[in-house]
């Protein structure tokens, strides 16, 4: 599983995750959300992260829609991070909300990791997908897409091509509709429900009906695509 450092105070807790267990592939970043509590080594610290073991950069990206996050600084930080990433030939992993044409003018300008990069819970348009693929995307579906107010980003996902999409959780986030979440998860310190990593399993299910495929096709296909874009460090 891939395991997301979101901000410096995370990255040392995702290290010791990858640490422990094989099953887990870190990736280090700052997120737009947390761009203004970086610190000045804060790009040597990241390099640090990434020599200590294989792992990804991620997550990062742009984000126009949180209340009151700042937007200046977000380019800098994204693209800083970005370049990293191409130089290392590293998987990507990037966050974009009501940021999507000015990302792609980003993307557009490069470079780029070789092996491409993940748009997490994509929710730009079906317009875009074409573009963004040719620049070497994959487009990663959340179970939280399946809640039913979310019709259009489904949509889109019926039109991803096959050897670009991705499955997620997004886990403790974007939790699943209740009808789908078989594995009902608390976090001991709020008493909050959160996503667990498990509904993985209705993710798929849900997704191989959205696309009107086998389950076993969607699974074999995702994990190719997975393996290309993860694969290989």
């Amino acid at each position: 599983m891939v395991v997301n450092g979101a901000c410096e105070a995370d990255w040392p807790a995702v290290l010791a995750l990858a640490q422990q267990s094989p099953l887990v592939l870190p990736s280090f970043g700052c997120h737009p959300w947390y761009v203004h509590e970086r610190t000045t080594g804060w790009l040597d610290g990241l390099v640090h992260f990434l020599d200590a073991v294989p792992s990804a950069v991620g997550e990062i990206g742009l984000d126009r829609w949180k209340p009151d996050l700042a937007y200046a600084g977000q380019e800098e930080v994204f693209t800083a991070q970005l370049r990293l990433a191409a130089e290392r030939n590293l998987p990507v992993s990037i966050h974009c909300l009501q940021a999507w044409g000015r990302l792609l003018e980003l993307l557009s300008g490069g470079p780029l990791p070789a092996r491409g990069f993940l748009l997490h819970s994509y929710g730009g348009s079906q317009a875009l997908v074409k573009p963004l693929a040719e620049l070497g995307a994959y487009f990663s579906f959340p179970g939280y897409y399946a809640h039913e107010r979310k019709t259009r980003q489904r949509e889109t996902f019926r039109h991803v091509p096959a050897d670009r999409l991705l499955i997620e959780t997004d886990a403790p986030d974007q939790r699943l509709p209740d009808e789908l979440n078989r594995f009902p998860l608390t976090d001991p310190k709020t008493g909050r429900p959160v996503n667990h990593p498990a509904n993985l399993v209705a993710v798929y299910q849900y997704v191989a009906e959205l696309r009107q495929v086998p389950p076993a096709t969607l699974a074999a296909g995702v994990e190719e695509n997975f393996l290309r874009l993860f694969g290989g460090r």
